[in-house]
């Protein structure tokens, strides 16, 4: 209805003249009313300026009538592309340079085409200050760490506002976050602080088992003498393995007793 009252009485009458005018001259008229669009595609018909019908033609044949129809093709295939590297300012005041990319697709030719005069390129310009914004609401710390949750921020904020444009945006990714060099080197720095600090803590934990075992050991062998001429012949054993001019000779300790006790 609405359709109707818009093409008003001189339109029907453009769009009668039309339609006789492709009877009169058929069959060569065919070759210019009937169109072919791809599986792939859409087409949006306009008739004298307006819109024909609220859904797009396609895919396969359609007619259009000649001097009062046009029509724009829309290709419903995801579209993906890079954004540019932008120089991002973090919540915790660091300079990062970081890029992306965007997956897209056409959800509504109709509304793509009569909501806004170029998708493609509003939306790629969308994504650069959506990831701006985001970008610039965290730390260091969080962009390095938390990129999946990044990601899914910026995809439904762009969903959000490339809506009323008949946009679906179906996937964004961070790809790469640039650190400046002199911050590289001062998180190296404080990476590898932390691991000698954390080897010097287990280097420690390491002695302090090991003085507990050999006290341990000691009040066994405390209890039985004979366990320490035991431990004489494995030592001597061990050393006697190794090839070196070294030899030794164990002393018992009751030995040296009995010398200290004449004394």
């Amino acid at each position: 209805d609405d359709y109707s009252a818009g093409l008003g009485c001189f339109g029907w009458v453009l769009v009668i003249l039309s339609g006789l005018l492709m009877l009169l001259t058929f069959p060569i008229s065919i070759f210019m009313c009937v169109k072919i669009v791809q599986e792939y595609e859409r087409a949006v018909i306009f008739r004298l300026g307006r819109i024909t019908d609220k859904k797009a033609k396609g895919p396969g044949i359609f007619f259009v009538l000649p001097c009062t129809d046009s029509f724009v093709k829309v290709d419903m295939r995801t579209v993906s592309f890079d954004i540019p590297p932008q120089e991002i300012l973090t919540k915790d005041s660091v300079t990062v340079s970081v890029d992306g990319v965007v997956y897209f697709r056409v959800s509504s030719p109709i509304s793509s085409v009569a909501n806004v005069s170029d998708a493609d390129c509003s939306t790629r310009l969308l994504a650069q200050t959506t990831l701006r914004n985001v970008l610039g609401t965290k730390n260091l710390a969080e962009l390095l760490s938390d990129r999946e949750g990044i990601s899914h921020s910026m995809q439904a904020s762009l969903d959000e506002a490339t809506d009323s444009w008949g946009i679906k945006v179906e996937r964004v990714e961070i790809k790469d976050v640039k650190l400046p060099q002199q911050l590289q080197r001062a998180m190296a720095a404080e990476a590898e602080a932390a691991r000698e600090a954390r080897a010097k803590v287990i280097a420690a934990e390491g002695e302090m088992n090991a003085s507990r075992a050999l006290k341990e050991a000691s009040l066994v062998i405390a209890e039985s003498p004979s366990a320490l001429q035991l431990r004489y012949l494995q030592t001597l054993n061990t050393v006697a393995a190794e090839k070196n001019s070294t030899i030794v000779f164990p002393l018992p300790i009751d030995m040296m007793s009995l010398f200290l006790n004449r004394k």
